[in-house]
């Protein structure tokens, strides 16, 4: 796990979410489904940040 320590945080945050879906016993199609809706929320954000021309 001290590898896991050392990784780059967004592959800590996948394996920390994959590690959380499996506990729940989340379906993979539901999983794929709500995490279209959480990568279309996050680049809207992202978007918003941007600075406006």
């Amino acid at each position: 796990m001290s590898e896991l320590n050392n990784a780059p945080k967004h592959i800590q945050l996948a394996v920390d979410l994959i590690e959380l879906l499996e506990q729940n016993e989340v379906d993979p199609q539901l999983a794929l489904d709500a995490l279209a809706i959480v990568t279309d929320d996050c680049r809207h954000k992202i978007e918003d940040q941007k600075p406006k021309a």
